[in-house]
């Protein structure tokens, strides 16, 4: 049997030891909590500072005059108009697409859902060069669009479609994974008893997808307003024809760089309250508050 002073110095050692593994433990753990933040705060910079430095750009003073001058209303107007239109065109494309990529298994479907979502890695350099080779007169619809002399690149058309090729894939995206998620019993039980897929669509399906459609319209019209290359590349860069914001940016940058900071900061704004608009209707979707 072991004499009680040694059994109480070992248990002391045993603390001891204890005390100096939680010690260390501890300063582990502060020091990983300190690094963390560090990068958190180095990350949230890098990608704030940017934007506040245009904030601070803006001279308060010329708000007033800026938003009357003609290019920048000109810009302004445009985008408006061929974003919403190219919007309205994603809707009635892209809906029903997410809707059949959802519901429908059949061969090349994995190759049909990659080639829908290229469009939102493709270089848009590359994608204005695609849309060249398919819509200029020259290109591999040129000769059907010549028949009825209709010219594309140059013209106002021409946004609303570079604005549709990159933008729709984020529709198509945003509704099939609202049809996906779909309790199948709900829809099943609801084509037994209308017996209409048609019918089943537009008060099952449609309305349960509706946020998410919504989520995914938002943000293609927020890219439309924001695409820049494929525009520039297939469109041109004409003022009151072409030229959206982001294009009167680029050209104002050195002409007028008050006008390019003002048209920055509404890009910037739009583009602010669609992500907190966005996050809003996904809380809701998946029923939490943050």
């Amino acid at each position: 049997m072991a004499h009680p002073s040694i059994n109480n110095s070992q248990d002391i050692k045993t603390k001891k030891h204890t005390n100096e593994t939680s010690k260390i433990s501890r300063f582990i753990d502060k020091t990983t909590i300190a690094l963390l933040i560090i990068i958190v705060i180095i990350y949230v910079a890098f990608l704030t500072l940017p934007v506040i430095s245009v904030f601070l750009k803006l001279d308060l003073t010329q708000i007033s005059s800026q938003l009357q001058n003609p290019g920048i209303i000109k810009a302004i107007e445009l985008s408006l108009y061929t974003s919403l239109i190219a919007t309205l065109l994603s809707v009635i494309l892209a809906v029903p697409t997410g809707y059949f990529l959802a519901t429908r298994k059949f061969y090349g479907k994995t190759v049909i859902d990659t080639l829908m979502d290229l469009p939102l890695v493709l270089p848009p350099a590359v994608a204005g060069i695609a849309l060249l080779y398919t819509f200029a007169p020259g290109g591999l619809l040129g000769p059907v669009f010549n028949s009825f002399d209709i010219i594309i690149p140059g013209y106002t058309a021409a946004v609303i479609i570079a604005q549709i090729f990159v933008a729709s894939p984020f529709l198509i995206r945003s509704a099939k994974i609202g049809f996906e998620k779909q309790d199948q019993t709900i829809y099943n039980s609801a084509k037994i008893l209308t017996g209409s897929r048609l019918r089943v669509f537009f008060t099952i399906s449609l309305p349960l997808a509706m946020r998410a459609i919504i989520s995914g319209t938002i943000m293609t019209w927020a890219r439309a307003m924001g695409e820049f290359g494929a525009t520039l590349m297939f469109a041109g860069n004409l003022p009151g024809i072409t030229q959206t914001i982001p294009l009167a940016i680029y050209t104002m940058l050195y002409s007028d760089p008050l006008a390019g900071v003002m048209l920055s900061i509404i890009l910037i704004s739009i583009s602010f309250a669609v992500i907190i608009i966005v996050k809003l209707l996904e809380q809701k979707r998946y029923g939490y508050k943050k």
